[in-house]
């Protein structure tokens, strides 16, 4: 009995190593948004910028590929993190990485501090995109201008919880 035990022990142990689908999937989809974003900019860097009017159509259309770029560049990041992350916590520490000690923002002790890492990348990926789309907004009524005043507030607030959650976190010993 207490070889099949020990079998049985040893199948769960190996099969950790399913994460690595995960892992690989994550880091290529990380290089797919990088290059999805680097697209966007330069299809921003490729319109004609109108000196005439600086304020048109063509700048916001300017801006609009490059907070796009910039969104798909967090949303990478975001895979980035999650696929360094689940493979320290479940898989083995990156022995490659020590030579780089003050690199710490991919490193995750806990599963917890992994999600708090994805949720504050999420979070300024969403101001990005509201950003991007109050860009195209067409104010036609007065509570238009409420609704994008409560969004940024919320995401406002949000953002300070995060910080705030954060903060209290890091100081406890």
């Amino acid at each position: 009995m207490q070889k099949l035990g020990n079998i049985f022990e040893a199948v769960i142990w190996y099969f950790r190593f399913f994460i690595l689908v995960p892992v690989v999937f994550g880091l290529l989809s990380a290089v797919q948004f990088f290059i999805i974003g680097t697209l966007d900019i330069w299809a921003g860097f490729s319109l004609k910028f109108d000196i005439a009017d600086p304020e048109g159509e063509i700048t916001n259309r300017i801006v609009s590929y490059i907070i796009g770029g910039i969104d798909y560049y967090l949303i990478g990041i975001v895979l980035l993190i999650f696929s360094f992350g689940i493979y320290e916590l479940f898989i083995s520490k990156i022995s490659f990485r020590l030579k780089y000690a003050e690199i710490k923002h991919l490193q995750s002790a806990t599963l917890g501090e992994l999600k708090t890492k994805l949720v504050q990348v999420i979070v300024i990926t969403l101001i990005i995109n509201l950003f991007k789309k109050a860009l195209g907004l067409q104010i036609e009524h007065a509570v238009d201008v409420i609704y994008v005043a409560v969004a940024i507030l919320l995401i406002s607030v949000s953002s300070f919880l995060l910080q705030f959650g954060g903060s209290n976190k890091t100081n406890k010993p």
